[in-house]
């Protein structure tokens, strides 16, 4: 195999007409003045300050993309405004619209990962929302988005998992109590996929993992199957903090206590860093947004050069490209 470029995008956050007519939709339901207040600073001047006026990114990344062997779209193609997911009719719209243009742009040297926006999750301060099972059908018949799937390069296995289906005891709070056991009968289908995926792997393969919210990989690393073959991992390359600011401050808050009383978002984030420190196994490398945050305008994507020579260290090279605003 000759050397091989794979391209990595993640936290694209399309937005659809209708979408973008609901900007500012995630102050509804925030209700107390400190809080709004406090979300507005937030959004304004440290993480995002307008999240439904992002599309022209896309397009700043098209003119990066010539001559990639492979593009992997590492998860949250809509702006979930709905915080439900695809089930969500504009949400839905945004990814088909974003994944259309992607599969155009590359198909079929491409493969799109679940992000937690495809499956709906809890808004960060107004309590709305969850992941529905409406999303998870709808993503898969809809978006034609694959579960898992696995690309082979000579020795290279690249595998894409859903990290919300995997991390599920942590985001099963904010399912429907109605939809819990289903939700956890499509989790443990696809563990013994990755299972079965991990335990056939031979001797000399070297894989890329692609989860996009690193909250799965404690969870992965329990899998004996998964655990046992962590040495063959060269790379699990995530998405969802949107940031190497957020990646460094997870590896330092690793450990920490979970934290209950604060609301669902809290809960979570601090469940998901009590068990991080077992991230280090997986050799996680972040893709950032294209957007990254905005204190830092840190955005971009991943080039990842894969040598023919799997047995050799360092034979996936990757470097962060910064996209131009």
């Amino acid at each position: 195999m000759s050397r091989k470029t794979i391209l990595v995008v993640s936290d694209i956050h399309y937005a659809c007409e209708a979408e973008q007519a609901r900007h500012g939709q995630e102050f509804r339901g925030v209700k107390n003045a400190f809080t709004r207040a406090l979300l507005h600073a937030y959004r304004d001047y440290f993480w995002l300050k307008n999240p439904t006026r992002q599309n022209h990114l896309l397009d700043q990344f098209f003119l990066h993309a010539t001559g990639a062997d492979y593009v992997v779209a590492n998860g949250d193609f809509s702006c979930n405004t709905g915080f439900i997911g695809v089930g969500d009719d504009a949400a839905c719209q945004s990814a088909q619209e974003c994944l259309g243009k992607l599969r155009r742009q590359f198909a079929p040297n491409f493969s799109g990962v679940f992000g937690d926006h495809e499956l709906g999750k809890t808004s960060m301060a107004g309590n709305l929302g969850g992941m529905r099972l409406t999303s998870w059908h709808r993503a898969i018949i809809d978006l034609k988005l694959q579960p898992f799937w696995s690309v082979e390069f000579g020795d290279w296995l690249l595998i894409g998992v859903v990290s919300s289906l995997i991390a599920l005891p942590v985001f099963e709070a904010e399912t429907l109590p109605e939809e819990r056991e289903e939700w956890r009968r499509h989790r443990e289908e696809h563990l013994g996929v990755i299972r079965k995926a991990f335990t056939e792997l031979k001797p000399n393969q070297r894989v890329l993992l692609f989860c996009h919210d690193p909250t799965a990989l404690p969870f992965l690393w329990e899998e004996e199957a998964v655990r046992s073959k962590l040495p063959q991992v060269e790379h699990t390359i995530i998405g969802h903090l949107h940031s190497p600011l957020f990646l460094w401050k997870s590896r330092l808050l690793a450990g920490m206590p979970v934290i209950r009383g604060l609301g669902v978002t809290v809960h979570r984030y601090s469940q998901a860093l009590h068990r991080a420190r077992h991230w280090r196994e997986f050799r996680v490398t972040l893709c950032p947004s294209l957007h990254g945050i905005e204190l830092l305008k840190d955005g971009g994507f991943l080039k990842i050069t894969l040598d023919a020579n799997t047995h050799q260290t360092g034979g996936a090279h990757i470097e962060r490209q910064k996209i131009l605003r």
